[in-house]
Formats: C-alpha cells, sequence, structure tokens
C-alpha cells in the first residue's frame, strides 16, 4: 500500500471502513484518543486533582492552535464550534446604521445566520449569487460599496470543495476599508494557512472536521489590531483579567482573546485539538489529497460522472463533488456505502472528502464500486 504523509497506523478506522468523509466528520488519531483516556481516567479516578493540570494546559492548547496557522496565543480563544466564532465578531464590532456586510449565498449556516443577526443593528447583508459566480477578487472588488465593513467567506465551500483565494480578498477587502473574517473549518487540517501572510483579520473553525479533534469544539482567532476594537458581547467569569480574584467584579477583561471564552471552555475538546493538530504537523499532506482528488477527478470523468467541483491550481481542494448521469445520487452513495465506503450522499451529488493518510489504492476502490453502481442502478 502507497505509503502517506498521516500515518494509517493512527487511524484504526481503516480496518473496517475506506473513510472518505472528512467534511462530514473526521477520525481521532489513536494518539489523540489515549491522550483522552488519560485524562477521563484522570477525572474519575480524583476529581478536580485529576482535571486540574489538563485545565492548566489550556494557554498550552491556546498555543498549538496558534503556531500552526502563524498566529500568537493571545490572539487565540477555544470555543464550542464555528458558529462561535462568528457570533464574537458579529455581536462585537460596533456597527453604524447602514453599513454592510458581504458574504455569498451558498455559505454552510454557521457562517451566514450570525452575520444576518446583524441586521437588527441596521447592518445590511448582501449576497454574492454563486450560481452567476464565485467569490473571486474581481467580483468582491464590484460588489463592496463604501459602507461595507465586514466580508466573510469560507475559505473552501462545504458544498463543492471551492476554494477561494484568501490573500487576494484579503487585499480587495482592505483596499475598500473592511475586514476579512473567514470561516476555515473545510480547509484547516488538509490545507495549510498563514494567518499572517494572507492578512485574514478573523479566522474561526470546528475541529471536528479536517482538524479531527472532537465535536464540540472550536478556535477564533482574532488578529491583534482587532482585539481592542471588539465589545465582549457574551462576558463569563474568565473574562477578567484575574479570573482567579472572584469578587473584583469591576476589573477590566483580559487583554487576550480568552476573554471571548467567557466560562468554563470545553478542556477534554481542547486537549483533543492540541493532540491531533500535533499529528496533522506533517509534511505533503495538501499535496498528496490534491493528487487523490484530481485521480478521482479523472477516473470519474472517464466512467462518465459529471465532476460538479471546480479544478485547478489554486481553486481544487480535498473537496470533490460528482453525480452520475441518469443515476440518484443518494443511491450512488448508499451503494457506496454498502461497500463500506464512507462518503456524504444528497440529491445533489456524493461528496468525496479524502485527507493525509487515505491511499490511491482506496480512490481506485471507490472509481470501481461506483462503476459498478453506475451499470445496475441504469438498468434497474
Amino acid at each position: 500500500m502507497t505509503q502517506t504523509p498521516l500515518d494509517r497506523a493512527q487511524f484504526s478506522g481503516t480496518q473496517e471502513y475506506t473513510y472518505l468523509n472528512h467534511a462530514a466528520v473526521g477520525v481521532l488519531p489513536s494518539r489523540t484518543r489515549s491522550a483522552l483516556q488519560t485524562f477521563i481516567d484522570a477525572h474519575a479516578g480524583s476529581g478536580v486533582m485529576g482535571a486540574w493540570p489538563y485545565e492548566a494546559r489550556l494557554p498550552e492548547y491556546r498555543a498549538a492552535v496558534a503556531a500552526f496557522i502563524n498566529a500568537k496565543p493571545a490572539e487565540i480563544a477555544l470555543l464550542r464550534n464555528t458558529g462561535d466564532g462568528a457570533n464574537v465578531l458579529a455581536h462585537g464590532i460596533d456597527w453604524q446604521e447602514g453599513d454592510e456586510i458581504v458574504t455569498a449565498d451558498n455559505e454552510f449556516p454557521a457562517n451566514v445566520y450570525p452575520w444576518l443577526q446583524c441586521r437588527r443593528y441596521g447592518v445590511n447583508v448582501r449576497f454574492v449569487r454563486t450560481e452567476r459566480e464565485r467569490m473571486t477578487p474581481d467580483v468582491l472588488a464590484r460588489t463592496m460599496t463604501s459602507r461595507t465593513r465586514l466580508v466573510s467567506v469560507s475559505w473552501v465551500s462545504f458544498a463543492d470543495g471551492y476554494r477561494h483565494d484568501l490573500t487576494a480578498l484579503a487585499q480587495v477587502a482592505h483596499r475598500g476599508g473592511a475586514l476579512l473574517c473567514v470561516d476555515v473549518i473545510q480547509g484547516l487540517g488538509a490545507l495549510p494557512i498563514d494567518v499572517q501572510a494572507m492578512g485574514v483579520d478573523a479566522a474561526y473553525g470546528g475541529g471536528a472536521k479536517w482538524l479531527m479533534a472532537l465535536q464540540g469544539v472550536s478556535f477564533l482567532y482574532v488578529r491583534e489590531p482587532l482585539l481592542d476594537r471588539l465589545r465582549l458581547a457574551w462576558p463569563g467569569w474568565r473574562s477578567a483579567a484575574d479570573m482567579w480574584d472572584f469578587l473584583d467584579y469591576d476589573q477590566p477583561a483580559t487583554a487576550a482573546a480568552s476573554r471571548f471564552e467567557g466560562g468554563t471552555p470545553n478542556i477534554i475538546g481542547a486537549l483533543s485539538l492540541a493532540e491531533s493538530i500535533a499529528e496533522l504537523k506533517r509534511p505533503n499532506v495538501e499535496a498528496h489529497v490534491l493528487a487523490l482528488t484530481d485521480q478521482l477527478a479523472e477516473g470519474l470523468h472517464s466512467i462518465g460522472a459529471r465532476i460538479l467541483s471546480r479544478r485547478g491550481a489554486g481553486v481544487s481542494s480535498a473537496i470533490l463533488l460528482f453525480t452520475l448521469p441518469g443515476c440518484d445520487s443518494i443511491a450512488v452513495g448508499r451503494a457506496l456505502q454498502e461497500e463500506q465506503i464512507v462518503t456524504t450522499y444528497r440529491s445533489n451529488g456524493v461528496r468525496v472528502a479524502p485527507h493525509g493518510y487515505n491511499t490511491p489504492e482506496e480512490i481506485g476502490r471507490l472509481l470501481e464500486v461506483t462503476a459498478r453502481a453506475r451499470t445496475f442502478l441504469k438498468s434497474a
């Protein structure tokens, strides 16, 4: 079997499944599972005495996330989910009546509903209509107005894997005086990001997909100059500059992004995030997953499938969406699942999302089963 950048021995699910569904939920590496079990045993065995050492490592967990995206630890908050990060920004900016937010009309709801709530502040939310055009730098420049204060986009689209050019979008947004805030959940882990070099003002994403952590944990990155401009909409006891001085209610909030965590964070989730990131810090993951999706695209084309994901340099990602003409996509997905090949399938297509431990042989197996399914389903 082909050698992979991520150690296949770390992923026990490979023994039972051809798992190609990381855009839905990733799988825990064995190192992460072991660390979580140790935490659980310590908590069960000695309560606060067992849990406290992990709580004390929260700065270490934030630092792990920061290093992974080239940020500063003080710019990282550990939250619950992607929507939490967007909500911190949506309710933290000092909006003025008539301000505008620009986003796309094919965003996952976690990156839409928080922005729609800004309408209560008199903000107009404008959508790029993606059936006609994607949010390229030229489209964004044409869409923005003098009232645009924020642009929000998913780095990689959950639906078809389209990868946006964050560096160019940041340049356009900043030229117009707007912030660029990015949902990174469908890219980070398979693809590398440098938030400083790209000029991203804020980034947020859950850990349970390509980062292969537990569900219920996420991170928020806020560029340092923006931190002081954000209102703390949901303070908690850990927002305080000295959170252990319980009765000083008048003290200021901590200057770090951790003030947005509010109350006690998901410590076991944060541990899972840090452990899985350590496993993901291996070279060539991006090149590997792009090679797998290129192989998949070529193979699907040869059997007459319709590829719905735009492919090309700077646009391709680890997600590929396809249909088989004349075949129901849900039936195709079920046929794959019967063969222990795990994908996401909906009426609009079958979504395949390999990671750094998947192999060309596994892509070949998916193509073989898909070809058989096409013959069977067309004759049914």
